[in-house]
């Protein structure tokens, strides 16, 4: 059960990094346009509201599942 918990731990450790690393990327893109690694942040984020919007209500549905991963 400890294993379980400590690899639990980890993952939300890795999870929270990875949200942060997004969050900067969309800054960094938002105000210097075209920078290596982080460049496409943006139009990929754009493009997956809109699959989403596209989608309907599976999109509403996958919406809150993603959602739920940051929770």
């Amino acid at each position: 059960m400890k294993m379980l918990a400590g690899f639990t731990g980890t993952v939300r450790s890795l999870t929270s990094v990875v949200i942060a690393l997004l969050g900067l990327g969309i800054v960094v893109s938002l105000l210097g346009g075209n920078v290596p690694f982080v460049g496409g942040i943006a139009d990929n984020i754009v493009g997956l509201v809109q699959g989403l919007g596209d989608a309907g209500i599976v999109g509403l549905v996958a919406a809150i599942i993603i959602l739920g991963f940051y929770k």
